[in-house]
């Protein structure tokens, strides 16, 4: 098992309050399910980080992306895949239009901002604890 668990948390605009709404969501998500997990992590002797990493408006296709341990989400759960779909949230940001904003796909539900419950058991895998 591993002692370090870094969320790394990637999206256009400035910060969680200033980029799409469905990043926005994704990123209040990532630090509410930080939150609940660092104590019991910490417990274990794991120390957990997060990392909020602004791209640049031409790196789109990475935004809304959640790395553990530098692992991107959709590889960590089984059956998860990466799509995109339209965001006019996005087009505002980058001044674009027909912008896609990255989406995922999961037992037959497409996300477009990740639900907590995805990122807590991405975590855990990243740990080996799932």
């Amino acid at each position: 098992m591993k002692n370090e668990l870094i969320v790394e948390w990637k999206h256009v605009g400035r910060d969680v309050e200033n980029t799409c709404e469905r990043c926005g969501a994704t990123g209040r998500a990532v630090m509410d399910v930080v939150e609940q997990i660092r104590p019991i992590l910490e417990e274990e002797g794991i120390v957990v980080r997060v990392v909020e990493t602004v791209l640049e408006n031409e790196a789109i296709t990475e935004s809304n992306s959640i790395l553990f341990n530098g692992v991107p989400l959709e590889d960590l759960i089984e059956g998860m895949e990466v799509t995109s779909t339209p965001c006019a949230s996005c087009a505002c940001i980058t001044g674009q239009d027909d912008v896609e904003c990255r989406a995922i796909e999961y037992n037959g539900e497409r996300y477009e901002s990740i639900p907590p419950e995805l990122i807590a058991r991405a975590a855990l895998a990243a740990l080996g604890l799932e």
